[in-house]
């Protein structure tokens, strides 16, 4: 592989460690990127015979890596365990981490970006990070396990990492051009909106909110006339993939005419175009096929406590497993439009530098980051969003922010885990989205502190 010498040979010393052992257990995020991650750790571990037990967690707490301990089993960790280096060392556990999250240290059984020059939130994801050393790790039939690398862009796509420019950069772009050559990817430029695949036209145009389409985004009957002023039929309820060239240009073109008008921010309209990711592999029209959706179907799964499902359709499981994924997504988009309507009724808090809302326990602590980010639609797009929610640990918070906020000095990682550590939480995360976990007695000492760091980095 294309990588910087030191990576690489950080890399092929994870690789050997890792091929020591007779069993591993690994350890990943209950996301896209971490169930893909698992996933392709899974498969590479018993390709090289080597027996291997995966378990997901929501968050790397003391109390789990003191579990974890107790296995006195090596462990890879993945997509997650950079943040909490320190713990896990003092821990004694033997393990590798392959985790692109800001580290709070480095450690030579660590391979991540950030300890290279490289930027964790959108030019290496856990899934890509994990790839290298599966890379490494394949050998016999398998050497390279060069077609895993579909489920690499999977993760990197679910954990956004090519919403920056409408396009994978960095090291996973080297990982993308790798699957391209294999034949197991397909790059093509296309409208870069959800639900191509299997949503019909109208459908998919009115459940977009990110862009926002003025008339469109939210509203049924502006889809229909929007399609139909085109001069293309929505009575069968055709999908994106199902029409002719000529009208998906006229589509195109049509919306980057309605956008400007509607004095839309040229960065968002230049959106609305850009690379998809087909698998070339899977069955056209199903979730699977494009890299956008099957991020979502792995969503739709872990958040919802039934991440063995999501790993198990990540193995190759197109039977009773991705029946039920399918099911689950179904009732993961019911839920995200049940939180936007909560989000209308109990509005959104404007301080300073800040906004934020309290779902309290009417939405999952899993999902209520993507109902944050959503949310940017209808709120002030000068200001992160924070989302609060409860679970049985305390208040999980979630935030996000806009490319061009990380492009005025937002960072919320950096920020997250200052005030969440200022009143005796946890956090960490990505420029752009972060989260943590806090004493429920602090939210309004943290909200405070949380904006007057924001407000800082701003400035």
């Amino acid at each position: 592989m294309d990588l910087p010498p030191e990576m690489l040979e950080r890399a092929k010393k994870i690789s050997s460690v890792i091929d020591k052992n007779d069993e591993v257990l690994v350890v990943t995020h209950i996301d896209a990127d971490g169930i893909t991650s698992g996933s392709i750790a899974k498969i590479s571990l018993e390709r090289s015979g080597i027996d291997c037990k995966i378990i997901f967690v929501k968050q790397l707490s003391d109390s789990e890596i003191e579990e974890i301990a107790d296995t006195n089993r090596f462990t890879w960790f993945t997509d997650l365990g950079s943040g909490q280096l320190n713990s896990i060392k003092s821990a004694g556990i033997d393990f590798v981490i392959t985790d692109h999250h800001v580290p709070s240290g480095d450690s030579e059984f660590q391979l991540n970006p950030h300890s290279f020059g490289f930027d964790g939130s959108y030019e290496l994801s856990g899934s890509t990070t994990t790839y290298i050393v599966a890379r490494i790790l394949g050998r016999g039939l398998f050497a390279g396990n060069i077609d895993l690398s579909p489920l690499s862009i999977v993760g990197a796509v679910g954990d956004l990492q090519d919403s920056k420019e409408g396009m994978l950069l960095g090291l996973n772009r080297k990982i993308l051009e790798e699957g391209v050559r294999a034949g197991v990817v397909k790059c093509i430029r296309d409208l870069r909106l959800f639900g191509k695949q299997t949503r019909p036209l109208v459908k998919m145009l009115e459940y977009t909110f990110d862009p926002f389409l003025p008339g469109i985004s939210g509203n049924e009957k502006g889809a229909i006339d929007f399609v139909e002023s085109l001069g293309i039929g929505v009575e069968d309820w055709k999908r994106w993939i199902d029409l002719a060239e000529d009208e998906k240009k006229r589509i195109v073109d049509g919306l980057v005419k309605l956008c400007i008008q509607s004095r839309t921010p040229f960065k968002m309209i230049k959106r609305l175009v850009g690379e998809t990711y087909i698998l070339s592999r899977e069955e056209e029209g199903s979730e699977l096929r494009d890299a956008m959706e099957f991020s979502t179907l792995l969503n739709a799964t872990a958040r919802y406590g039934h991440h063995e499902i999501g790993l198990m359709v990540c193995l190759g499981d197109r039977a009773s497993a991705f029946k039920k994924a399918r099911s689950l997504l179904q009732n993961h988009r019911k839920n995200l439009s049940d939180g936007l309507r909560l989000v209308d009724e109990i509005g959104i808090t404007e301080l300073e530098n800040i906004q934020y809302f309290d779902a309290g326990d009417q939405i999952l602590d899993t999902i209520v980051g993507i109902v944050a980010g959503m949310c940017f639609s209808k709120a002030n797009r000068e200001k992160p969003i924070v989302a609060l929610a409860k679970n049985e640990e305390g208040i999980k918070v979630s935030a996000r922010a806009t490319q061009r906020l990380v492009e005025r000095g937002v960072h919320l990682a950096k920020a997250i885990k200052l005030a969440s550590e200022k009143t005796g939480g946890k956090g960490g995360g990505h420029s752009i989205a972060a989260g943590a976990l806090i004493p429920e007695s602090e939210v309004e000492r943290f909200l405070r502190e949380l904006d007057r760091i924001i407000g800082l980095q701003i400035n």
